[in-house]
């Protein structure tokens, strides 16, 4: 097979560039904005700054050339924040077939990831890679399943083969909208589930939470063209799970945080990460507000974060709201 190339090299990026050497898919680029570091990780065979402890296969050679690491690469992974998506594809004048593995709206734009790619690259060949995944899980090849959604089967085909192993399962579906909404929105909820929880409120209200959250999501996936059914799946209801109940979430770590009194930007200061749902909470809300779409939980989380309510307020006004059917 032809090499894989993956732009981006957080913890997540390093993760599926192991899994892609892992399931035998050929030679592996790794490539990371910085240079000293590259070198570093090359070296050490190690990303220690976001992935202590795992080491690199051979098969991974890691590069902040551009053009290297895409010689001969047959699929390429985007693996960078949604915010900083453009700025990187201007590095990169031509792609293979591409999936991205980014979650969130662009606070310039009110783009999903595709969007943003079609944007910059129009008719490239692409796809979303998304699902309930935590880095070091997948890095450390425990049990974990994903969702390749693009509307070329083709590619669907190819980048399963290249990339799925026995214990990381990938299934295809054809509803890319509905998977970078599952992806987006889950994040949003996730600080919401954190803030009851750090606030002493308790599983039910982390549970009823959840599951209206859910509606939401479903809400604005079907207003953007996208599938109800499809965030019901992994890259919607599975991710929610995830991202709304593990301790390794930075989103619900950071509503945890927040639930608890602490300050934002002193959250913010002790992280090495991205917590992506900070920035897309208000570009998700403006993106659903454009498209006629009523998100409360999304706009309280909104809310907190821009300092508009504090968490009594903004937890007031959820449990303040008219009665209604169930429904979506």
């Amino acid at each position: 097979m032809n090499k894989v190339a993956v732009i981006g090299a957080g913890a997540w990026g390093t993760a599926l560039a192991i899994q892609a050497a892992r399931a035998g898919a050929g030679p592996v680029a790794l490539w990371a904005r910085d240079a000293d570091r590259a070198a570093a990780m090359q070296q050490s065979r190690e990303n220690a700054a976001h992935l202590p402890g795992r080491s690199l296969p051979e098969e991974i050679e890691v590069t902040a050339d551009a053009e290297r690491a895409l010689d001969g690469a047959g699929l390429a992974l985007l693996v960078v924040p949604a915010q900083h998506m453009a700025a990187v594809l201007a590095g990169f004048p031509s792609l293979p077939p591409t999936l991205v593995a980014a979650k969130g709206v662009t606070r310039d734009g009110l783009r999903l990831p595709l969007e943003t790619l079609a944007l910059r690259r129009p008719g490239l060949r692409s796809g979303i890679l998304s699902g309930p995944n935590f880095a070091v899980e997948v890095a450390d090849g425990l049990p974990a399943a994903a969702v390749i959604a693009s509307t070329d089967a083709a590619l669907r085909e190819d980048a399963a083969a290249r990339l799925a192993t026995p214990g990381f399962r990938l299934y295809g579906q054809d509803d890319p909208v509905g998977a970078q909404v599952g992806g987006a929105a889950k994040n949003v909820i996730a600080i919401a589930a954190g803030a009851v929880i750090g606030a002493g409120l308790g599983e039910n209200a982390r549970a009823a939470l959840v599951t209206r959250g859910l509606s939401e999501m479903a809400r604005l996936a079907q207003a953007l063209g996208g599938r109800a059914e499809t965030v019901s799946g992994l890259s919607g209801l599975g991710d929610l799970l995830l991202t709304c109940t593990g301790a390794g979430s930075r989103n619900f770590s950071l509503g945890l945080a927040l639930g608890r009194g602490e300050a934002l930007a002193a959250i913010l200061a002790g992280r090495n990460s991205v917590t992506e749902g900070v920035a897309t909470a208000p570009a998700l809300l403006a993106r659903a507000d454009a498209a006629g779409v009523d998100m409360p939980i999304a706009a309280a989380v909104s809310a907190v974060l821009s300092g508009q309510a504090d968490m009594a307020g903004a937890m007031g006004n959820l449990l303040s709201r008219p009665r209604r059917h169930e429904g979506i």
